[in-house]
């Protein structure tokens, strides 16, 4: 009796209300630990603007995607990523070994400007954004620092400057005015973008043709004054002047030809060469000979046997012609043809 009585209690019916209390308990439990999770996440989401420094890198991190991978860098290194990281207006100092992933063009101004940053071509600094304006530099050698005011000094201590550079940039915010013509150029694509064709957006294109009109006259006596320079043997003055030839290259160019960078460009480039060559600067001739090339120069017969590059070809000739043959490759290899001529006697007397 006892032992069927116990039997009894052990199998007690199932009893779904106090199974409803337990479930609801349960589920109301994990409700509050997904609530708990999403906080967490939205609080780490939230970036304090100081610690960024720029609304632009706020805005960044608020998408997920950026977030873990802004997340990774700052465990990488946290006082770059956030404390270095200057505000708007604020100046900020860097030293960048060479080669740069840094491009620079010459403002309204004439001073220096970030215009391209890769870091495939490159060193560069995390901190450093198109727009930023280079406000000082080391100098060509030793250590001197130079005020960022003339472009033309700019690129000859970058290029000419062994080892790294220290830089002081003013950020910007990714501002590109400088490159614009006209204060006014803004309000002029907005009325142009809607379709509306005033009187403003008139007086705007004719300021900008005017102003484009008087750059180009600036451009081609700065041009003028480095030939005379180079002529007279003054050839540092002369790369002073053919680099900012360079640093007024209008944006967004298209030739007659469809060609994206003006003959004067090409020109320049390889005056700036010439330059070094002469200055018997070989590494600064070798670059600014590659960058002539780049460029578009293709007077491969001139460069081969003018003047103004017989010190580097006499210095340097393997490097020399390494370059060269990238951008016109001989039909038949010289070292061949030479052998040809030695086995059968051509040329000997």
């Amino acid at each position: 009796s006892n032992v069927s009585s116990a039997a009894t209690k052990r199998m007690a019916p199932f009893q779904p209300v106090k199974a409803a209390g337990a479930f609801i308990a349960v589920m109301a439990a994990l409700l509050l630990l997904s609530l708990s999770m999403s906080s967490n996440v939205s609080s780490a989401m939230t970036v304090p603007k100081s610690r960024v420094g720029s609304t632009r890198m706020a805005r960044m991190v608020q998408s997920g995607g950026a977030l873990r991978s802004f997340k990774a860098a700052e465990q990488r290194n946290p006082t770059r990523v956030f404390s270095s990281m200057p505000a708007v207006g604020d100046k900020y100092e860097v030293n960048i070994e060479k080669p740069l992933g840094l491009g620079f063009a010459r403002g309204n101004d004439g001073g220096a400007y970030i215009i391209k940053i890769d870091g495939r071509k490159g060193n560069v600094d995390p901190r450093c954004e198109i727009g930023d304006k280079m406000v000082e530099i080391s100098a060509s050698f030793g250590d001197e620092v130079w005020k960022a005011e003339n472009f033309g000094q700019i690129m000859y201590a970058i290029r000419t400057r062994n080892g790294g550079l220290f830089f002081k940039f003013e950020k910007r915010d990714g501002d590109m005015s400088f490159l614009e013509m006209d204060t006014k150029d803004r309000e002029f694509k907005k009325e142009r973008a809607g379709g509306n064709y005033g009187a403003g957006t008139r007086e705007v294109q004719m300021k900008n043709y005017i102003t484009s009109k008087e750059n180009e006259r600036v451009r081609m006596d700065l041009f003028n004054q480095g030939l005379a320079d180079y002529k007279s043997g003054n050839y540092e003055n002369a790369v002073f002047k053919f680099e900012d030839v360079l640093g007024m290259e209008p944006p967004n160019y298209v030739g007659d030809n469809f060609a994206r960078i003006t003959p004067v460009y090409e020109v320049a480039s390889y005056n700036i060469a010439c330059c070094y060559s002469k200055m018997k600067n070989t590494e600064a001739c070798l670059s600014a000979f590659n960058d002539a090339l780049n460029a578009g120069y293709d007077d491969f017969e001139k460069v081969r046997t003018a003047e103004g590059l017989k010190e580097i070809r006499e210095a340097e000739p393997e490097k020399f012609n390494k370059i060269l043959n990238r951008y016109d490759e001989p039909v038949f290899d010289p070292k061949l043809v030479e052998g040809f001529k030695n086995f059968f006697g051509i040329g000997k007397k």
